[in-house]
């Protein structure tokens, strides 16, 4: 969330911290103290020179330009010398005669080093200019230049105390199960107990900050009926209404710099105030114009293929798990996320039905999930906000919108749901002590309970806590005992180091894995951690059998984005999602590796035994048995050039062997034998695709992918792959032990001429056998073909090394070997040998 340091000490200040200040690395300790650390912090950009209030006494419509210009005269004092009204040409629109404006003077210097000086434009001398929030460093868009309310300050007045001074922002970084905190009601009271301050809460004195609800009448009766349906899993609805307001009225530039500092654009008068209450007490609004809401209102899930435009006028389908509120005419909310175009404040808005309700966690984040629509209300709902928020959050509202636009507040109000008290929760003062190991005295355990909102009862040693209704976190004793301990402070713990235990280290698994990486890196492949969550159409787009077990996904009830709702079984779609990420940036010259888990569905559901006994053990096994069969996989991917062009040569693709060849560097690190074969199997191309094989399991594939698949992911051509499974690898397996010799190595070659058709593995293999204990290694080394070895033939080249481990051979002996081995290709394949 992002706050102003000067919020938070005005706040502070009017809590009875009179003159409380600290520097912003002060603060930024301080909230990391508490337990929140923070993204950082800025000052606002400097303005220098003479920065003053200008009231606008003339405006002068000049014609004939591309755009709407004003020459304006401006009154500003005796600031120019003269206390001649000051000539400045301005093409905003958003002002108008008797305005009070900021105006920076020739010799001002705007942030970012734009200096401010009398200069000729539009046939007119402009002697200064009329400044916006984005110039001044505010924010970093603005529609118009700043306009002050009446009375803020006199023409020719430094406008910097107006504008609130220098200040500074913070980012802090507020955990999910601290949803409070998204507030500076929450913010301050971290920080007050940070710095051993008194604390207000400003939603039970919302006077801490300047707001006077005494004008905000009692409520007498119902103002419309509103009905919230069950399934809606609304807590709580409260709906108040101000009418006869200005409708061109604007709220005072201190709330928009709130506004401003926090991230949030402004908009209106009403806009403003909703989200101005929700920056302040965490309590998400929604503003209706009333004249255009029919009727009474209900909240209620929508129908399947439902649509409905939202304030950003884009049109959505919704789902049956989508909550809105829609009056006779038809929906007109979708409920704590984005209200609707039908009843948006407009510029002729002059009643306002003010909204707050506490809504299901769960089902907003899921509606803003699946809209991709998350806003800065569904984030603050996502989180919890406190349910007894609604009646102060719409009196706080109300009261500000007639402060600033005028109106009346009319005395009845709408109020469904109750407040859930909630559950004691009992604990010795002495627990925190016990968990930590630090004495935490009883005085103390209470106190800080108290800073927290907790309402603490017993006169011994045995409390009674009782939750403040805006901590759904604490719910256990472990959670009162963290917030004793993180308010204490985490420094205090003592720092005692476990003696660790002999005889231990990385499991066989641990120590394969760790090889596997660290060989794949020494290779020259890069390390990319895939997410697990993979597109719901991979294996549509990849042309998958029906029954092709990758097609057994575990799917996530509620995804991040509905568009990857599953998880992977196998690693390459994320692996592929980042090449093309990188090419799409100019990197084509590509080779990654990955080593991570994948998720085989064995179940479509796992049963849900209850909590209050522990399950038998055949319910146990039929969990166990339903859970998903999680592998561990090693995955290259490459495209473009393996060794670059240069001054010695001009380079080389990487092609499919280069992937088989990576599947090697996986065996020889994991300690098996590989063998290669050739295979069709999608998403390889089924002339370029080899079978991994340890003994007679399939344990992978690797090749060239397939044109089409590349096509439709819009990846380089002759992109290759290669995936293994390293949990289907036998962790007993060694490489043979290599015999050393002193005796010298005779080196024979054989030319075998046979079909096209033949893989040159099986006849290397067959030339391994053939050959004898004589043999050291058989490779290929070159593929011919020609006219003259026939149509549909080729003929495999094979190195052969004999050395034998007691005596120096003989030519004869390696030539008959050589021979031995001829045979036996021959007898397999057919093979003829040439001379």
């Amino acid at each position: 969330m992002l706050i102003s340091q000067q919020w938070i000490t005005t706040l502070l200040r009017a809590a009875g911290n009179d003159n409380w200040s600290v520097s912003p690395e002060e603060l930024d300790s301080g909230f990391v103290r508490v337990g929140f650390e923070t993204e950082g912090f800025a000052p606002l950009p400097e303005t220098t020179g003479p920065l003053v209030v200008g009231r606008v006494l003339e405006i002068e419509e000049l014609e004939g330009f591309k755009k709407p210009i004003r020459y304006c005269q401006v009154d500003v004092g005796q600031a120019n010398g003269t206390g001649e009204p000051q000539g400045i040409i301005c093409g905003a629109r958003n002002f108008s005669e008797g305005d009070l404006v900021v105006v920076s003077l020739p010799g001002a210097v705007l942030p970012g080093g734009f200096e401010i000086s009398a200069r000729e434009t539009y046939g007119k001398i402009s002697n200064g200019m009329m400044a916006s929030e984005a110039e001044l460093g505010f924010t970093a868009k603005s529609d118009g230049i700043i306009v002050l309310e009446g009375g803020a300050a006199s023409p020719g007045e430094d406008a910097r105390e107006v504008l609130g001074g220098p200040d500074t922002v913070f980012e802090v970084n507020i955990t999910p199960d601290r949803g409070y905190a998204l507030s500076a009601r929450g913010l301050t009271r971290e920080v007050a107990a940070a710095f051993d301050l008194s604390y207000r809460d400003v939603a039970a004195d919302p006077a801490v900050a300047g707001i006077d609800l005494t004008r905000v009448p009692a409520p007498t009766g119902e103002l419309i009926e509103v009905t919230v349906e069950e399934s809606a899993k609304a807590q709580r609805f409260g709906l108040r209404k101000v009418v006869g307001i200005d409708p061109k009225a604007q709220a005072p530039f201190w709330l928009k710099r709130i506004l401003m500092l926090s991230g949030v654009r402004s908009v209106n008068a009403a806009t403003d105030v909703t989200n101005y209450v929700m920056l302040l007490l965490g309590q998400p609004m929604h503003a209706f114009d009333a004249d255009k809401v029919s009727g009474n209102l209900r909240v209620h899930n929508a129908r399947d293929g439902e649509t409905f435009e939202t304030l950003d006028h884009a049109k959505r389908t919704l789902t049956a798990d989508d909550v809105v509120i829609s009056d006779d005419n038809g929906i007109q909310s979708l409920a704590a996320i984005m209200g609707g175009t039908t009843s948006e404040i407009s510029d002729e808005t002059t009643s306002v039905y003010f909204e707050a309700a506490s809504w299901d966690a769960l089902t907003v984040a899921r509606s803003a999930r699946h809209h991709k629509l998350s806003s800065e209300a569904s984030r603050r709902f996502e989180r919890g906000v406190d349910p007894a928020l609604v009646e102060v959050a719409l009196d706080v509202a109300c009261a500000l919108l007639v402060d600033f636009a005028g109106g009346e507040i009319v005395d009845k109000r709408t109020l469904v749901g109750e407040v859930a008290e909630r559950p004691a929760i009992e604990m010795d003062s002495a627990r925190p002590g016990d968990l930590i190991g630090v004495d935490y005295p009883r005085e103390t355990v209470v106190r800080r309970l108290e800073e927290v909102g907790c309402r603490v009862e017993g006169d011994g040693e045995a409390l009674t806590v009782y939750p403040p209704t805006w901590r759904t976190d604490l719910s256990v004793p472990v959670d009162l005992v963290e917030e004793i301990v993180r308010l204490e402070g985490l420094d205090e713990i003592p720092l005692i180091l476990p003696a660790p235990r002999g005889g231990r280290g990385l499991s066989p698994q641990q120590r394969r894995r760790r090889a596997v990486t660290h060989a794949l890196a020494y290779s020259g492949y890069v390390e990319v951690i895939p997410t697990p969550f993979i597109a719901n159409d991979t294996f549509d787009v990849w042309g998958l059998a029906a029954d092709d077990e990758r097609r057994h996904a575990v799917r996530v009830q509620n995804p991040l984005d509905k568009d990857y709702g599953i998880i992977g079984t196998t690693v390459l779609p994320s692996m592929l999602e980042a090449v093309g990420r990188n090419v799409a940036r100019g990197k084509r010259d590509l080779a990654l590796y990955s080593v991570a888990q994948v998720a085989v569905a064995r179940a479509e559901l796992s049963p849900m035994p209850s909590v209050a006994a522990r399950p038998s053990d055949e319910t146990i096994r039929e969990l166990v048995d339903s859970l998903p069969k999680q592998n561990l996989h090693a995955a290259t991917v490459a495209t473009g050039q393996w060794e670059h062009a240069g001054p010695l040569g001009g380079g080389r693709d990487y092609t499919w062997a280069d992937a088989v060849e990576s599947a090697r560097v996986v065996a020889r690190a994991a300690g098996v034998e590989l063998r290669v074969e050739a295979a069709a199997e999608l998403p390889w191309h089924p002339g370029r695709c080899a079978a991994l094989k340890v003994g007679d399991v399939v344990v992978g594939f690797a090749g060239e992918l397939h044109p089409e698949i590349l096509e439709a992911l819009e990846l380089p051509a002759r992109t290759c792959a290669m995936e293994i499974d390293l949990t289907a690898l036998p962790l007993d397996a060694v490489l043979p032990a290599p015999v050393l010799s002193s005796f010298p190595a005779l080196n024979q070659d054989i030319a075998l001429v046979v079909d096209e058709g033949i893989a040159a593995e099986d006849v290397r293999r067959a030339v391994e056998e053939g050959a004898g204990e004589l043999v050291e290694s058989v490779k290929l080394f070159d593929v011919y073909r020609s006219a003259q070895l026939g149509e549909g033939k080729k003929s495999l080249a094979f190195g052969l090394v004999f050395r034998a481990p007691d005596r120096t051979l003989t030519e004869d002996e390696a030539s008959q070997a050589r021979l031995a081995a001829a045979e036996v290709a021959r007898e397999r394949f057919g093979a003829q040998m040439r001379v």
